[in-house]
């Protein structure tokens, strides 16, 4: 079974050592095992579960959702439906967010067509 070290973890994760350990505080994470010196060491499983995490963190998931998330999950397959419907809105979300910054990526476009073209810059910024 391969094992990793938090600076390892970070380095697979994105997520920082003070992350790490707040997650852990708050129940995101449970059962990091320790080394006799009581030093964290994180499975291939926690690392799995930790990118799961980040993608949730990086697409505008709160950490309060995160856990709720994570508390049905490990409730079992009872929870299976809650859980993709959790997904399925944050996903909705998600989806709104990426129109929002297309449409604004489209102007920014607009004026660096305008910009480049003409050589003058709008009087107003439209």
């Amino acid at each position: 079974m391969t094992s990793y070290t938090p600076a390892q973890v970070t380095e697979k994760t994105g997520f920082t050592i003070d992350t790490l350990r707040y997650y852990e505080r708050i129940g995101l994470l449970h059962h990091v095992g320790r080394t006799a010196g009581g030093r964290r060491v994180f499975t291939e499983q926690d690392v799995e579960f930790l990118q799961l995490l980040r993608c949730l963190r990086y697409t505008g998931m709160p950490v309060a959702e995160m856990l709720r998330f994570v508390e049905l999950l490990r409730s079992g397959e009872a929870t299976r439906e809650e859980r993709v419907d959790v997904l399925r809105e944050h996903e909705a979300r998600v989806a709104s967010q990426i129109s929002r910054l297309r449409e604004h990526q489209e102007h920014i476009q607009f004026k660096i067509q305008l910009y480049s073209g003409s050589g003058q810059l709008a009087v107003t910024p439209a």
